[in-house]
């Protein structure tokens, strides 16, 4: 973790997002979506996918299947993928841009690690723009993670842009975290705590939050509208696959046999392993 003065560092964190996979319905508009709300721009398309990203760093891979079956908000799977901005005046940039492009968000919160913009895709997947506080503005007396949910002050947020306009997703922006819907949040500790090696760095009502290296969350898992959903029902648009990316390549030898521990049998691959969370939900781990 960097010092507690300083903006977390995700590159230094043992484990951070890399990709993540979006089964669609209307590739064309997803794809349009995002690049023109989210800024992201195409790297690469065929007839079935678009990945999309910032510069040649895939952060949205989109694949195409107009016969899936619409997402289900009470099934496990995604509550939102969270683009993490580098400054807050690239949050208030954003921000006037979507205010100005009339997109219709569906809150913002101050979270005391972050401020937080929430909207969803054209096919209701979640999406949350946000950016970091200083790491010490985190931590209570004690020295632990807190977070809340309190209105943000969106005025003062706008003021924050330096008086320039947006021009796309920041090169030095990145996913920070994926928010899964689970049907359990002890069984998702077992899996994201036990078995990836993630620490629970707060427990909140209905959710745990999973956080690598110090920083709050790269990953969480809640159950707000997904209490005692089943595996995830096959042929359904949405979530495909969250892509973490470990910082120490022993890291994933250690994972694996947690994994063969706890009964799991990951699928290798020539730069890692794909595991499949209680709900279904693919995790692929790469180096």
């Amino acid at each position: 973790m960097t010092k507690t003065t300083d903006f977390f560092d995700m590159s230094a964190a043992p484990m951070r997002i890399g990709r993540v996979r979006l089964k669609v319905r209307a590739l064309n508009a997803v794809s349009s979506f995002y690049q023109s709300v989210l800024g992201l721009t195409e790297i690469t398309r065929n007839d079935r996918e678009v990945t999309l990203g910032v510069g040649l760093t895939p952060l949205l891979v989109l694949e195409a299947d107009p016969a899936l079956a619409p997402g289900d908000r009470r099934q496990a799977g995604l509550f939102h993928t969270a683009f993490l901005m580098p400054t807050r005046a690239d949050l208030a940039r954003w921000l006037g841009h979507v205010a100005k492009a009339h997109i219709r968000l569906q809150g913002a919160s101050d979270h005391i690690v972050s401020e937080a913009i929430y909207l969803a895709d054209p096919e209701g997947n979640g999406i949350e723009v946000y950016v970091d506080r200083p790491v010490s503005r985190w931590l209570d007396a004690g020295g632990r993670i807190q977070m809340t949910t309190e209105p943000l002050d969106v005025q003062n947020l706008l003021a924050a842009d330096e008086g320039t306009v947006w021009t796309g997703f920041p090169e030095k922006g990145c996913i920070g975290h994926v928010h899964l819907q689970v049907g359990d949040t002890a069984a998702a500790d077992r899996f994201y705590r036990d078995v990836l090696g993630f620490d629970v760095t707060v427990d909140y009502p209905g959710a745990s939050f999973y956080g690598s290296g110090g920083y709050h969350h790269q990953l969480a898992g809640n159950i707000w509208n997904s209490r005692g959903a089943a595996r995830r029902p096959e042929g359904m648009a949405g979530l495909d696959d969250v892509e973490i990316i470990l910082r120490d390549a022993a890291e994933l030898a250690d994972i694996l046999a947690r994994a063969e521990s706890a009964g799991l049998q990951p699928t290798l691959h020539d730069d890692g392993a794909t595991l499949r969370d209680p709900w279904g939900i693919t995790i692929t781990l790469t180096n």
